[in-house]
């Protein structure tokens, strides 16, 4: 919630604070307190910082409980490469759009006979049409060239291949927009070796989770990519690094991701003109190097990082 703070100022957003903290549940596993669920309900949007699901067998995903809650069917993470923080790569600027409700992901999973377990990959063509369409809406709505599909229908001919029929068809109703099709491992080879080739890329879920994450470390890591989860019934906006307790309470957490995160809430809600003030904020702050935190090579605390881009937003809207 801490992006809230810094932004509340500059945007016309009447805020209402809800605590994510788990609660335990009368089968013993923890959950998401009713009050959070009630108030995205009525508020159709929201911005978390992350969330630690319990280590241990029958603890369900907090985060995935909460995409399934409002059947967030689409995560979207840009990752473009940010002037000020010097990584091996200039020219990223891609962004994932991972279908997030189903997959490996579903927890269909049972042991078949002692030492053996068998994990269910479910695809739909409901879930894959929906976010097939969305990406080339997304690439189309954004000026972006190309989209890129991204599945392994070559080893998984009934799963993989039913996603990919569904992105064949969306690709048809956006002619304006190009469409390609790629193995996952050939992507992975090819991003390392020039990031720019890409542009959109869609894809099932576990793909999405691992090649997002790839993305985010081209530019920096996961401190610097922000994410959005889209869906039927809402839109959730969040950090997607962990919940680092290690350095909880002493002033040195990056909250880039966060507040970009907020950003990519704020053009989803129309409000483009304060979200790009904040948004130069922050890769300015970043430009400069100055103010900058631990992870990113600067000394900074959080405080004196935030407290900067503040500056730079209040400048702005004088």
């Amino acid at each position: 919630m801490a992006a809230a703070h810094w932004i509340r100022t500059a945007v016309p957003i009447e805020w209402e604070s809800v605590d994510v903290t788990p609660v335990k549940g009368p089968d013993g596993k923890f959950g998401i307190p009713q009050a959070a669920i009630d108030s995205v309900n009525r508020n159709k949007i929201g911005l978390k910082g992350p969330l630690m699901t319990p280590i241990g067998k029958g603890h369900r995903s907090l985060n995935l409980a909460l995409r399934k809650e409002f059947n967030l069917y689409a995560n979207v993470r840009p990752c473009r490469s940010l002037e000020g923080y010097k990584t091996l790569y200039d020219n990223v600027d891609v962004v994932t759009i991972r279908e997030n409700t189903e997959g490996e992901y579903s927890g269909i999973e049972h042991e078949i006979v002692e030492g053996v377990v068998q994990s269910i990959k479910l695809i739909t063509e409901e879930a894959s049409r929906r976010v097939a369409e969305f990406a080339f809406q997304y690439a189309r709505d954004n000026n972006r060239k190309k989209v890129t599909a991204v599945h392994k229908a070559n080893i998984m001919r009934m799963s993989d291949g039913l996603f990919l029929r569904c992105c064949r068809e969306a690709a048809q109703k956006f002619p304006m927009v190009k469409f390609e099709e790629k193995y996952l491992d050939t992507v992975c080879l090819n991003m390392v070796q020039d990031p720019s080739q890409y542009d959109v890329l869609v894809m099932p879920n576990l793909y999405g989770d691992i090649l997002s994450d790839l993305c985010a470390g081209l530019v920096g890591g996961l401190g610097l990519t922000p994410s959005g989860n889209i869906g039927l019934n809402g839109a959730l906006f969040e950090s997607v690094h962990g919940t680092a307790p290690d350095i909880a309470g002493q002033d040195k957490a990056n909250p880039t991701a966060l507040l970009l995160s907020a950003v990519m809430m704020l053009k989803h809600m129309g409000l483009t003109n304060e979200a790009k003030i904040i948004e130069n904020a922050a890769y300015d702050t970043i430009k400069e190097a100055k103010h900058l935190t631990g992870d990113l090579g600067g000394t900074a605390k959080c405080s004196e990082y935030t407290d900067e881009i503040c500056k730079k937003v209040a400048a702005q809207t004088k």
